[in-house]
């Protein structure tokens, strides 16, 4: 796959970019009867150290050239996310930046607070300057349009660093929000730090995803990531 000055230009400036396809139909199968497979209903964590497949996606050259071309060759994968907006599972998402990594353990470090174990993973809040040099790609199993809760962004809020909560409807008021519509196999390229959100989808049928993040440098002191593929 051969990455496109735009989308590096995009993701540069507004701090996304909508790739129409990545990964071919029978990927796309095989990952759909996997979680069929594996009953994760709504959603699951921790699906990159879970299962070879998901592990096996992040390392397609489709994903991995527009991984490379953001954060260099050294890149890699540190943690896995499945949603699945369907009708038993109809959620929304307020306005929120990623502000949280995934690390093997816990051990003080000057910077990194707000520590939580979620799924039985220590997260934590890294300085700015780590999820800078991150990127998420949401790889799209089904076609994703304005009726299935689809992701909505704030170009250029990753500029921002750190937005306190309380200011995240000022963003919204000012600026306008673009609806991500993905089509079946095509993914969300985009800066943890992006102001983004979701609603309940007024026709609900399934609408899964895997997020899948990746950072290119080891964290410091005692810290590690929690996975790294």
């Amino acid at each position: 796959m051969i990455v496109s000055d735009e989308l590096v230009e995009s993701l540069t400036h507004n701090g996304f970019a909508v790739v129409p396809t990545v990964l071919d139909a029978k990927v796309v199968n095989d990952l759909l009867a996997l979680m069929q497979d594996a009953q994760l209903g709504g959603g699951r964590r921790n699906v990159l150290a879970d299962f070879a497949e998901v592990q096996s996606a992040a390392h397609s050259p489709e994903v991995r050239s527009i991984v490379e071309s953001i954060l260099g060759p050294d890149a890699f994968a540190v943690r896995g996310l499945f949603f699945d907006k369907n009708p038993q599972a109809n959620w929304m998402v307020g306005w929120h930046q990623d502000r949280t990594i995934a690390v093997r353990e816990r051990h003080e470090t000057p910077g990194f607070t707000l520590w939580t174990i979620k799924s039985g993973v220590h997260h934590v809040q890294p300085p700015v300057s780590i999820l800078k040099e991150m990127l998420t790609i949401r790889l799209h199993l089904d076609e994703t349009d304005e009726s299935n809760g689809p992701l909505r962004v704030i170009p250029g809020s990753h500029h921002a660093g750190l937005i306190p909560e309380e200011d995240a409807e000022i963003w919204v008021n000012r600026c306008n929000p673009v609806i991500c519509s993905v089509e079946r196999g095509g993914a969300v390229v985009m800066r943890p730090l992006l102001l983004h959100a979701s609603s309940k989808a007024t026709n609900p049928s399934h609408r899964r995803v895997l997020h899948i993040e990746f950072a290119s440098q080891p964290l410091p002191g005692k810290l590690n990531w929690a996975f790294k593929a």
